[in-house]
This record gives structure tokens, C-alpha cells and sequence, in this order.
């Protein structure tokens, strides 16, 4: 005696497909729609346990619904030469309305009320262009987040403090030579009374000297702190 059509209608409905790259666990998903007024006790099977987990392998899907199931490849190593020979299977029947134990119940089917539904696997790659188009997408994404004024207003910020920075160096660099100018004078007098107030003069210039360093490197900063404040928004 032939077997009940399938009442179950699968997406898809004959194919698996598993992108790689399959060096992690990848998971492919499959939707069983139940379009009768009856619930219908199913079973997903394979023809390689070690290497898929199925959640759920079974259960009832009440009349006039839906689930996914999740079918999840382990990974592997991937010969592009070699292809997929692993095979799904769907089985399904109309469950009693006085089930009570649904193992019971597939161990009692008749043949003849038993269905089911094959599908293959397919193992796909992606193309060296679609990695391409990945990597290009995430900078243009990340810049999105800021329109032409923003950009416009760090640039000329940037541009202000660079020239800020520029200056307080000219000046710093004068304060020094300054400084080894008035070094060779104190060095070149002979007076005792006049060593104590040229090196005060000395130090004096030295405390400049350094303060313009610190507001420089002060000034550095705050450009960093605009720069990545302004991308973090």
C-alpha cells in the first residue's frame, strides 16, 4: 500500500545550504508549516548524526502553524573537490487526538500513515569578491555615522591646532636658544655677585621653557580627545 503524500510543507524543500567558512559551527535553518487541521507528530533525520545537531529533532506542530528547526553543521575541514553526499529526511504523521505518548506512537505507526520528505546538503564558499565587498562595507558604515558638517568642523579643528602647536614649537625653540645664549654670558663674566642672578635668569627660562612644552603636549592631547570624541558620536 503507498504512502500518505507529505502534509507538511517544508522551505526549502530540497536543498540544505551551509556557507562556509566551516571552521565554525554553521547553521542552516528549516521551516516546517503544518497547513491541515489536524497536529502532526514529526522526526528529522540524517544519514550523518556525527555531524549535525537538530534542534528540534522532533515534536507536534499544532494545526495551522509553523517552526524552524535548526540544523547545525560541525566544523570540518572543506575539500572544495568533494561534494555533500549527506541526506535530511522529514518524517511526519497525523497525530491521534488521544495521544498521550508520542513514542508510542511512532512505534505503532502503520506504514502506510508514515510520510515523508528528503532533502540534500549543499556546502558553499563564499566568493572572493563578496569578502571584498564585506571589508569595503564596514569603513563607508563606520563613517556614515558622521555627515559632512561634523567632518567639515573636525577638519578645520584639527587644521587650527595644528597650527597652534606649530607656534608654541618656534617659540619653545627660540626660548632655548635664548637660553644657550645667556649661558655663554653668565659663563663669560668674572664677577661672583653676578653668578647667582644669571643663573636665577637661567632657571626663570628653563621654567618657560618647560611650560611651553607641557601646554604643547597639552594641546596634543586635546586634538587626540576631539578627534576620537567626535567619531565615538
Amino acid at each position: 500500500m503507498a504512502r500518505t503524500e507529505q502534509v507538511l510543507v517544508l522551505e526549502p524543500q530540497h536543498e540544505l545550504k551551509f556557507r562556509g567558512p566551516f571552521t565554525d559551527v554553521v547553521t542552516a535553518t528549516l521551516k516546517l508549516t503544518n497547513p491541515t487541521d489536524r497536529n502532526v507528530c514529526f522526526k528529522v533525520k540524517t544519514t550523518a548524526p556525527r555531524r549535525y545537531c537538530v534542534r528540534p529533532n522532533s515534536g507536534i506542530i499544532d494545526a495551522g502553524t509553523s517552526i524552524n528547526v535548526s540544523v547545525m553543521l560541525q566544523p570540518f575541514d572543506y575539500d572544495p573537490n568533494e561534494k555533500s553526499k549527506h541526506k535530511f529526511m522529514v518524517q511526519s504523521m497525523l497525530a491521534p487526538y488521544d495521544m498521550t505518548d508520542m513514542e508510542g506512537v511512532w512505534k505503532e505507526a502503520k506504514p502506510e500513515e508514515l510520510m515523508d520528505s528528503k532533502l540534500r546538503c549543499a556546502f558553499e564558499m563564499p566568493l572572493e569578491n563578496d569578502k571584498t565587498t564585506e571589508h569595503s562595507v564596514l569603513p563607508k558604515s563606520a563613517s556614515a555615522s558622521l555627515d559632512d558638517g561634523e567632518v567639515k568642523k573636525i577638519m578645520e579643528e584639527c587644521k587650527r591646532l595644528q597650527m597652534e602647536v606649530q607656534r608654541l614649537r618656534e617659540e619653545n625653540k627660540q626660548i632655548r636658544e635664548d637660553d644657550g645664549l645667556r649661558k655663554r654670558k653668565v659663563t663669560s663674566m668674572a664677577a661672583p655677585h653676578s653668578s647667582s642672578s644669571s643663573t636665577m635668569a637661567t632657571s626663570a627660562m628653563r621654567d618657560e621653557g618647560l611650560s611651553t612644552r607641557l601646554l604643547a603636549l597639552c594641546v596634543l592631547f586635546f586634538v587626540i580627545g576631539v578627534i576620537v570624541g567626535k567619531l565615538a558620536l
